[in-house]
């Protein structure tokens, strides 16, 4: 507002000026051309002044209205409720082909908006990607994370292997296995353990079935269920390994006769809720494992 009136003043000054001097000079013909000359040099020159006038206004106006605009985009972003930024994401996703260049540079634009890492918004986007059965999206954002250097534990872990079982990549599973979780056995949570038995298992993939309970037994880890000596003796027979067989069987066969020994309420197939639950976030395997992580 003080440059506006300065410039204002300024053309106005010149303008009088001028015709001060073509007053003066007006007398003869000399006098008249020199007055036309000089009325022509103010004109332009006052019209220069006037652009420059308006020139700067019209910055000082595009220059507030960007800074309105700017601010109003801050205070739009940052009042927007998590669950408007979950299903956002979820739509954009779901819009998306599994390209991973395309989910990837979705979730960077996504995350661009957070000052920390919303790991747990993500674990509910995970959640949800489960439940409508889009495996190879949930790989993509689980790999997303991991290449952010997020979510580097059992419960992501165990959700990877279980997204690549269902997206029938077992070949993709073993690899991720043996570098990020098989080196350190004594302490992988039996689920996840059975988990990927499991899937050598069904994918005929008996070798790394035997070498994975050979693995366990070497720290002394006793399996909980029978089922999972079941799978290694079944192994064992296939690859024609008849005497690892019965010393698997001889070796846990109280897994196949507990029911029969002991008080009958301990030895329940089903474990009360309560106690359900308790072994489940022990694992650190699930779903929701993770949430507040």
């Amino acid at each position: 507002m003080w440059c506006s009136s300065g410039m204002s003043s300024l053309v106005s000054r010149l303008s009088r000026v001028g015709a001060a001097r073509i007053l003066a000079s007006s007398s003869g013909f000399s006098g008249m051309m020199h007055s036309q000359t000089s009325c022509e040099n103010i004109t332009r020159s006052t019209s220069f002044l006037e652009k420059k006038l308006d020139k700067s206004q019209h910055e000082g106006i595009c220059q507030k209205s960007e800074n309105a605009k700017t601010a109003h985009n801050y205070k739009i972003g940052k009042n927007v409720s998590m669950k408007d930024k979950i299903n956002f994401l979820l739509k954009t996703l779901s819009d998306l082909k599994d390209s991973k260049e395309a989910v990837y540079g979705a979730l960077d634009a996504w995350v661009a908006w957070e000052h920390n890492f919303p790991i747990a918004s993500l674990k509910r986007v995970l959640i949800t990607l489960e439940k409508e059965q889009q495996w190879h999206k949930v790989i993509q954002v689980i790999k997303w994370m991991l290449s952010k250097g997020q979510g580097n534990t059992m419960g992501t872990y165990c959700q990877l292997i279980r997204a690549l079982d269902m997206d029938h990549r077992a070949e993709e599973a073993h690899t991720f296995w043996s570098k990020k979780i098989g080196t350190d056995l004594h302490s992988v949570p039996w689920q996840l353990c059975n988990q990927m038995l499991s899937i050598y298992y069904r994918n005929n993939m008996l070798e790394s079935l035997i070498k994975l309970f050979k693995g366990l037994e070497a720290f002394d880890r006793k399996p909980p269920e029978k089922s999972i000596v079941q799978k290694v003796a079944d192994a064992y027979e296939v690859l024609g390994k008849f005497e690892e067989k019965e010393r698997v069987l001889q070796k846990y066969n109280d897994l196949f006769t507990g029911a029969e020994k002991g008080d009958p309420k301990k030895s329940r197939k089903f474990p009360s809720k309560r106690k359900s639950g308790r072994r489940k976030d022990a694992l650190g395997c699930g779903a929701n494992a993770e949430g507040n992580q």
